[in-house]
């Protein structure tokens, strides 16, 4: 009886970090935005004299130390408090920060953004743990948003802070990451209940193989739906210009169009896909298979007013599958082993983001823009088709005997 009060705080805990959860990740995703898209390439190139192959590494580094250290940083989180390992991660991004003023060396500036991707992935994989699971779907939508919207945000307000100054730029970015870095010391709890961080490895490694075993029908999926995500950045910005010859502002209009009605759409789709929970599978095939109609017909359109139409389409349709795919994931994730399962899963979610890159901007070399446009198109409808005949359901089967 005495563990009854002590649960129901942990739960009033774990409800009452969420708000800050949340604002430490609008700071980190503003930062990393503001880093990948404008600072590094702009900083690098015209500040510190850098080419932009050495830029283009840097970045990948960046990704490579986020998408590497997952794992290991669940397995943390499964055994140390939320603010260790979230704070001692922002530590070493505000080291890779500071850095890089001093990277005159291609090697430096390589090294100081893989420093700073190290304080990437804490503090997203704790908002996953953190999340209820009653409310996953709508909790979900309301954290994508803040992650969109702070991705989206840094950029813009990067690109206009460095037509005044990059030094005024680069303290923005350093402000970012050390408020977020302040803010870290203020969270408290761990990832999983009290009971489960005494597990041993050699018996949460059978568990984890046996959840990989339990959705062997959608890894291919995961690492297919985030690399072509992945091709799609690649080739977007020339294909726009050139293939449906839209100025930059147009573009622009364009990008503001589909991520607007995604960031404002996201909070009402999860709350519709936890209310229709049992049809949620429904929500996955409908909404890829608007995604691979709109990135067909934009191929072949040449007015502006329906490429807006189309790229809000492409909005909804991402707000749609979001929640909905975090919801379907989460069943997959042993309730002691939260840490470690969602570092693994966003593990193989990443491998597909660096996969899809690279794989874009061959497929243009080879045939073009359009040609990596239409395979979009052909495999997001493939993946909506496939979720429609998957045994989904069995997912939350089986949990695992640990929690017990």
């Amino acid at each position: 009886m005495k563990a009854i009060p002590s649960l129901l705080r942990s739960g009033a805990r774990s409800r009452s970090q969420l708000p800050l959860l949340a604002v430490v990740l609008l700071l980190v995703e503003f930062a990393r935005g503001a880093a990948l898209v404008s600072f590094l390439p702009l900083y690098g190139t015209n500040t510190l004299g850098l080419t932009l192959g050495t830029v283009g590494a840097a970045i990948t580094a960046h990704y490579l130390t986020d998408t590497a250290l997952k794992l290991g940083i669940g397995y943390g989180l499964d055994r140390l408090s939320i603010r260790t390992v979230v704070f001692v991660g922002m530590l070493v991004s505000l080291a890779g920060i500071l850095l890089l003023p001093l990277a005159h060396a291609p090697s430096l500036f390589i090294a100081a953004s893989a420093l700073y991707g190290v304080g990437i992935s804490p503090i997203w994989i704790v908002c996953l743990t953190r999340v209820r699971e009653e409310k996953r779907a709508s909790q979900m939508g309301t954290l994508y948003a803040i992650w969109l919207g702070g991705l989206g945000a840094g950029p813009i307000v990067c690109n206009i802070v460095l037509d005044y100054s990059d030094r005024a730029a680069y303290l923005l970015l350093l402000g970012s990451v050390a408020a977020a870095t302040a803010l870290s010391l203020l969270l408290g709890g761990r990832a999983t209940t009290d009971s489960a961080q005494h597990v041993p490895l050699r018996r949460q490694l059978p568990v984890l193989r046996e959840r990989l075993r339990a959705m062997r029908l959608l890894l291919p999926g995961m690492v297919l739906q985030t690399a072509v995500a992945g091709m799609l950045v690649t080739v977007l910005p020339t294909f726009a210009t050139d293939r449906l010859a839209l100025s930059g502002a147009q573009y622009s209009l364009l990008l503001t169009a589909g991520g607007v009605l995604t960031i404002g759409m996201l909070m009402p789709m999860g709350r519709l896909s936890d209310r229709l929970s049992r049809h949620r599978r429904w929500f996955l095939v409908a909404g890829f298979f608007a995604v691979a109609a709109s990135l067909y017909a934009l191929s072949f359109t040449r007015s502006f007013v329906l490429c807006v139409g189309l790229a809000a389409l492409l909005g909804l349709s991402y707000a749609a599958v979001l929640p909905a795919w975090n919801a379907l994931l989460a069943a997959y994730v042993p309730p002691s082993q939260k840490g470690l399962g969602w570092g693994m899963l966003s593990t193989v979610e990443g491998v597909g983001g660096m996969i899809g890159p690279v794989a874009g901007g061959l497929a243009a070399t080879w045939r073009g823009e359009p040609f990596v446009v239409w395979l979009s198109a052909l495999l997001f409808g493939l993946i909506g088709l496939c979720y429609g005949f998957l045994p989904l359901s069995e997912a939350a089967d089986g949990r695992s005997k640990l929690s017990e």
